[in-house]
């Protein structure tokens, strides 16, 4: 006889149906673990022996056999604790095995029966949902289990708790769902003394989802204004929370159950690998740019980065998403991230002033600047310089409009963009692209003879183009305009680099 409990392996953001298969058989007493377990899985018989003397159990003296189907799926990550240890117990006669079919079992187990955390309980839950499972958890991460509504949880702190609720001598409560996390407060565009051009260009950036390139002297704010960026981006929709709620889950940042309603904010170190950034690993993770989905990546000191690394983020930030592709599976994450990168002009920033720039400019500044491959700039819509902070500047008063000003009239062009393009699947004006360009993002005769004369003088190209067309889009729709104008056309070029000549 065998017994069967029902679990899960994350492959991305896919929870995919593993079934666990206990057999006890006359032999030699043996405890084998079959079925592509990695090394986590196959030390769970230490972990699983361990926590069952705790309660007073121990292995029958036969040969045990534990089947981790299907078999050629790879099986990664301690969660198989629990359902392996539920189904020897299945199969020992000390579980009902009716009463744990209806359940998916997740959770790793400590030496002494504790049922402790594992990532990825989200994915499991929306995975029991979709089958009308319930689902077995460990206690900590009963909240965030409970995000997928309408499922029975179990969130057992212990083994032994488990069993007895299982036996009904003992009833372990329902846990609250996690609760929702107002975004906090971060820094004040009222901090951002001048840069009245920086500023608007980060209006414009939040306002449409378009990708944004800071380019000034040490000290000018480049940073201070990245870091402000999210205080005036929209709240994320309950839909937009889980979906970033579950790439928390499956990276195991997901604390609490709580989930917020603040667009994330990730700015990796510039010695940061590519595995760091796109994902990867052992064990495949989501990198820094999933974990920026539907938020912001900001990369300061963008030529410090190694140019591989960098150019890496190529395919994601045109497609939305990154596959790592490994020899036994290809894993799939999203990553539609605004990206947002500051970078000096020169190595010793200060090209262009001659009591403090270096005797090797321009050259400097040509080497430095190279660093950047011409594809990944390309893909950034907006390219602004800063210029430097005088101390008179610093000496002024505070600004009168600060992050809520300008946040007010964020959401009030993302509600314009929300209305149109609703039933699309597009988000926001950065995600245009072929009818919906043509049909929202096509300006009048004056500023298409425009586009046209900067994108033979500018040397555009196709995504230049398209780029350009949606940032005038959110210029329009800023101003509160149903057309697309010279006017508009030409504040989006002002934010284009001119290609140089051969």
């Amino acid at each position: 006889m065998v017994a069967l409990v029902s679990t899960v392996a994350y492959l991305g953001l896919e929870a995919r149906a593993v079934e666990v298969q206990c057999q006890l058989a006359p032999g030699l007493p043996a405890f084998r673990v079959v079925g592509l377990p990695d090394k986590a899985v196959g030390e769970s018989r230490e972990r699983v022996q361990a926590a069952l003397s705790a309660m007073g159990l121990a292995l029958p003296p036969k040969r045990i056999t534990v089947n981790l189907s299907p078999a050629d799926l790879p099986k990664e990550g301690s969660h198989y604790d629990l359902p392996i240890a539920l189904a020897l117990l299945a199969a020992m006669g000390v579980v009902d095995r009716e009463t744990i079919a209806d359940y998916i079992a997740v959770g790793e187990l400590a030496l002494d029966g504790r049922v402790i955390t594992s990532p990825g309980v989200l994915l499991a839950a929306l995975h029991a949902s979709s089958l009308d499972k319930g689902l077995i958890c460990p206690a900590a991460q009963g909240s965030e289990a409970r995000w997928a509504s309408g499922i029975d949880v179990i969130a057992a702190p212990d083994l032994l708790l488990l069993l007895n609720h299982l036996k009904g001598t003992q009833r372990l409560p329902q846990p609250e769902p996690g609760e929702a996390v107002p975004p906090p407060r971060g820094a004040d565009l009222k901090q951002v003394k001048g840069q009245e051009t920086a500023k608007r260009a980060l209006e414009i950036a939040a306002a449409g989802g378009h990708n944004l390139l800071l380019i000034g002297p040490p000290g000018a704010g480049k940073s201070l204004m990245a870091a402000c960026l999210p205080g005036i981006l929209p709240e994320l929709t309950p839909g937009e929370a889980l979906e970033v709620s579950m790439i928390a889950s499956v990276a195991g940042t997901l604390e609490e159950g709580r989930i917020s309603r603040a667009r994330p904010f990730r700015a990796p170190h510039h010695s940061a690998s590519m595995a760091a950034l796109t994902g990867g690993g052992l064990k495949v993770r989501p990198g820094e740019v999933s974990l920026a989905h539907l938020g912001v990546l900001f990369l300061d000191e963008l030529p410090e980065f190694q140019r591989v690394v960098l150019d890496s983020l190529r395919q994601p930030l045109e497609a939305g998403e990154v596959t790592v592709a490994r020899a036994n599976a290809h894993v799939t994450f999203p990553a539609r991230v605004q990206l947002i990168a500051a970078m000096n002009p020169c190595r010793c920033g200060h090209l262009g002033d001659p009591a403090l720039g270096c005797s090797r400019a321009p050259r400097c500044a040509a080497d430095y600047q190279s660093k950047v491959s011409g594809p990944l700039l390309d893909r950034i819509d907006l390219h602004v310089e800063v210029d430097p902070v005088s101390a008179s500047d610093l000496a002024l008063p505070p600004p009168t409009e600060g992050s809520d000003q300008v946040a007010a009239r964020v959401r009030a062009a993302r509600t314009r963009q929300t209305a149109r393009l609703e039933g699309s699947g597009r988000r926001c004006n950065a995600e245009l692209d072929g009818d919906l360009l043509d049909r929202f993002a096509t300006p009048d005769e004056p500023g298409r003879k425009l586009l046209l004369q900067a994108a033979d003088a500018m040397r555009l190209s196709a995504r230049s183009y398209t780029r350009m067309l949606r940032v005038a889009r959110t210029i329009a729709d800023m101003a509160g305009a149903d057309t697309i104008g010279r006017i508009h056309v030409a504040e989006a070029l002002s934010y284009r680099r001119v290609a140089p000549r051969a």
